[in-house]
């Protein structure tokens, strides 16, 4: 594919991801990196995202892992969280990998992610959660 191709195919596959919420990240960087925001549609939806070997509702679990062990992806963070209850995750299954992370990246960073599940889910009428073992 052309770089054109790659970008047109990003999109469709962030639409169905992401949402208007990786839209206006996209949107965000237009103005001072439209090369950033290129890549972010053609090279990590149209390529990475798109690979066939796991599938959109797995990735996500894998992103929401990543963000949160990094810490500081706040702003990631709450669109990852709503691209995964966008592919079929639920409320509660996120908040189990982002309570999973406190094994491997912390309590504070746990914590962070969670917060930042707690205003998703808040905004989208989830509220509350229950995974008390």
């Amino acid at each position: 594919m052309n770089r054109e191709e790659r970008h047109e195919h990003g999109m469709k596959v962030l639409e169905q991801v992401d949402g208007e919420a990786g839209q206006r990240i996209v949107d965000s960087l237009a103005d001072v990196s439209p090369e950033l925001g290129h890549q972010v549609v053609a090279w990590a939806f149209g390529d990475m995202y798109a690979r066939p070997e796991l599938p959109a509702r797995d990735r996500q679990l894998v992103t929401l892992g990543v963000l949160a062990a990094l810490g500081g992806c706040e702003i990631e963070l709450e669109v990852h969280i709503n691209a995964a209850l966008n592919v079929g995750l639920t409320a509660t299954e996120v908040a189990e990998a982002l309570l999973h992370t406190a094994v491997y990246a912390g309590m504070p960073r746990s914590i962070n992610a969670t917060l930042v599940a707690k205003k998703v889910f808040g905004e989208r009428g989830l509220l509350p959660i229950s995974n008390l073992a």
